[in-house]
């Protein structure tokens, strides 16, 4: 069978800062075959995506193909000119990006979009694009086919978007689709239906397909091939079985592992609280926004009635899907949003709702480390001037002190000294979101708030972060509260987890309950969806189709 996708010795070189030229795709050489799907996977900068793109003809500002050739349907994609490739965009090969919501114009409605394809490439008369555009939105299970389309983008959920941009990039009848992350942003619940329709569109109409990722059971779900990349260099590839269960590569053995991150209990003497007073206490938290009604109630109610307490030395995790008010707790902990009613206490102390109520100790006390490091790190400032403002904020410290005390936070989160005269735009993300942890242990904190700080990382990276947090709060004595939907995450470093849905907090578990037999069937549609890292789970999980309707937020 003649390869729908043939690469063969692709390499790609990129312009540096400073005007030096380096290779970051090295002598790549691939095929797929029509109807096979096939997987890039590596951690970041590994090259996946600059791949995934060329196969579009497309090659990033400030690179340039330096060799190789990348043919697609018989299409020589490097050598043709831009105006054939653009053609060939959309009709032949189509893409769905990791952000759905950057992909649609806000100000038309969806059907509009969705059908503009057809329209841009003369492939279908318009009304004849809308009929097949409603047939994909059955096809893709998106709920209301007949009207969805009239919706504007805002109207929709992030799963509902995502699967509409599958919509966009099927309906020119395309013979290869690239999928970019397309589930890294959705709730594990969205992520399987989001999956189970991709899937089966694909295979129902043999479509060829290119699914990039760093989520190693994402991928066994849905590949068919696996092909493992580092720093522009393919490691292996094999049959996603293959790659599973008898990597032959240590970096995909790595990477296998890392999936799999540690969840060894802690020793009795750290697990045990140091004292019987709770370090934190959260009673009856409401908040929200748009206000408050006369009843002093917040019009938009986000938080309702939220309790929690946190030991001393203890890690407590937040999941539950989007929305539901996991990120809006630890806001009105740190004091950035504050509650319209209940008390939060710390260490026996009642906390001001406020933070421009609380004192600089107080406020020393508990730092809160956010899931973007790139807009939680000034892009104008250093590193040496980003760690140093605490420094001297929280402890008065300046000169050869906060010098001095700056090296030691780098070395603590594990950088390099020298970085402390770059910019955050110069790190790579698990750099960036150490430079962010560091800028928490600046001040001394007693109780970390670590909001989804790394669901933006890939999985190697995300595992060192875990391992780091663990090492830290041996030789620190720290709390943490860790917000997270990645399940997986909150077990492997977390002493309890509190499961919230729609503002309420519904169930407080061990992790290692997580498999079992959680009481709330909330939190058994939440767990059991969770991928596992096999072929084969996606197509023989059952669940609850009334269940799934009750608590559908897609």
């Amino acid at each position: 069978m003649t390869p729908l996708v043939e690469v063969r010795d692709l390499t790609i070189e990129a312009c540096t800062d400073s005007g030096r030229r380096v290779e970051i795709i090295r002598g790549v050489s691939f095929d797929i075959a029509p109807g096979e799907i096939v997987a890039l996977i590596g951690e970041s900068g590994s090259g996946k995506t600059t791949i995934a793109l060329n196969l579009m003809g497309y090659t990033r500002p400030g690179c340039r193909v330096t060799g190789g050739s990348v043919q697609v349907a018989g299409h020589d994609m490097i050598a043709l000119p831009e105006r054939r490739r653009a053609a060939i965009r959309g009709s032949e090969v189509s893409y769905v990006p990791q952000s759905a919501a950057a992909a649609f114009n806000p100000a038309h409605r969806i059907m509009d979009q969705v059908v503009e394809v057809a329209r841009i490439h003369r492939t279908m008369p318009v009304a004849q694009a809308r009929e097949k555009a409603l047939a994909l939105f059955r096809a893709l299970a998106l709920p209301n086919p007949e009207t969805i389309g009239e919706r504007y983008p805002h109207q929709v959920s992030g799963g509902q978007l995502q699967r509409l941009s599958a919509t966009m990039a099927l309906i020119g009848d395309p013979k290869l689709v690239i999928f970019d992350e397309p589930t890294t942003a959705l709730d594990v619940t969205t992520q399987v239906e989001v999956l189970r329709a991709f899937k089966a569109v694909m295979r129902e109409r043999k479509v060829s397909g290119v699914y990039v990722s760093h989520d190693l059971a994402v991928v066994a779900q849905i590949a068919d091939r696996i092909i493992v990349l580092r720093n522009g260099v393919v490691q292996e590839d094999a049959p996603t079985p293959d790659i599973l269960e008898r990597p032959q590569h240590p970096y995909t053995r790595q990477l296998l592992a890392a999936f799999r991150p540690s969840t060894a209990p802690r020793v009795a003497a750290e697990a045990e609280p140091t004292s019987p007073e709770p370090l934190l206490v959260v009673r009856d938290i409401v908040a929200g926004y748009g206000g408050l009604d006369k009843t002093g109630v917040p019009r938009l109610r986000v938080l309702d009635k939220v309790s929690i307490d946190l030991a001393p030395g203890r890690n407590l995790g937040i999941v539950g899907e989007s929305g539901c008010g996991k990120s809006t707790l630890a806001r009105v902990i740190a004091g950035i949003m504050p509650a319209a009613r209940g008390e939060i206490r710390f260490e026996g102390r009642a906390l001001a709702p406020d933070l421009r109520g609380r004192s600089r100790e107080e406020l020393r006390a508990i730092q809160i480390v956010f899931q973007c490091a790139d807009t939680a790190l000034n892009p104008a400032k250093s590193i040496e001037e980003i760690l140093g403002r605490p420094l001297t904020f929280y402890h008065g410290m300046g000169g050869r002190e906060r010098d001095a005390r700056i090296s030691e936070l780098l070395e603590i989160v594990r950088l390099p000294r020298a970085l402390r005269h770059r910019r955050p735009g110069e790190l790579s993300g698990g750099q960036k979101q150490r430079v962010n942890l560091a800028r928490a242990l600046a001040a001394n904190a007693k109780l970390i708030l670590c909001d989804e700080i790394t669901s933006a990382l890939d999985t190697v990276v995300a595992a060192a972060i875990i391992d780091l947090l663990k090492e830290l709060q041996r030789e620190l004595s720290l709390s943490y509260l860790f917000i997270s939907h990645d399940l997986e995450t909150v077990r492997a470093i977390c002493d309890e987890v509190v499961v919230m849905y729609k503002g309420e907090k519904i169930e407080q578990l061990r992790p290692e309950i997580h498999g079992g037999e959680p009481r709330h069937a909330y939190t058994k549609l939440l767990f059991s969806s969770v991928p596992q890292l096999r072929t084969g789970w996606l197509d023989g999980l059952e669940q609850d189709p009334e269940l799934l309707k009750a608590f559908a937020q897609r």
